[in-house]
């Protein structure tokens, strides 16, 4: 019993890796960090109306980095390459093994393009409201009891 306690105590105030996204100094969301924990960033492009997407894996020092993406159309600006493969998949565009270190990552979330977090098969939405936030996405050590709130509020909609 006394194991038990200690390792419940250790658990809430020992520092551990969280993917923090944040909003200003506001903690929004919080969600386990550890190395190669993947998350993926959504969101309606604004011209071409088509869901665009990047997929990211946290490194084994902490580091966030952008592994691949995928679209449906290019248009100015996009590169007709990048990372180690392009192909056509079902009609998106899909460019893989990009690899490059995004650390803190920031995204502007504006509710006409609909941002969306996918983690662990869950989507979480990201944007609010006008002006859109600026979020950004970096891996943070901190005890169980300093995020709870963050942790909490994608599956509590009392505490958005």
């Amino acid at each position: 019993m006394t194991v038990a306690i200690l390792l419940g105590i250790a658990t809430v105030v020992y520092p551990l890796p969280w993917l923090a996204v944040k909003q200003g100094a506001e903690w929004r969301l919080a969600l386990p960090g550890w190395a190669g924990t993947t998350f993926k960033i959504r969101w309606m492009h604004s011209v071409e109306k088509e869901d665009w997407e990047e997929w990211y894996r946290i490194t084994a020092d902490g580091a966030i980095e952008i592994t691949g993406t995928r679209f449906k159309t290019f248009g100015a600006g996009v590169p007709a390459h990048a990372g180690k493969e392009t192909h056509l998949d079902n009609g998106w565009v899909v460019m893989t093994g990009i690899d490059r270190v995004v650390d803190p990552l920031a995204i502007q979330a504006a509710v006409e393009e609909h941002y969306r977090m996918i983690f662990a098969g869950h989507v979480i939405p990201l944007s609010r409201h006008d002006p859109p936030p600026i979020l950004t996405f970096s891996v943070i050590k901190a005890p169980l009891w300093q995020v709870l709130p963050a942790l909490l509020r994608p599956w509590v909609p009392w505490l958005n």
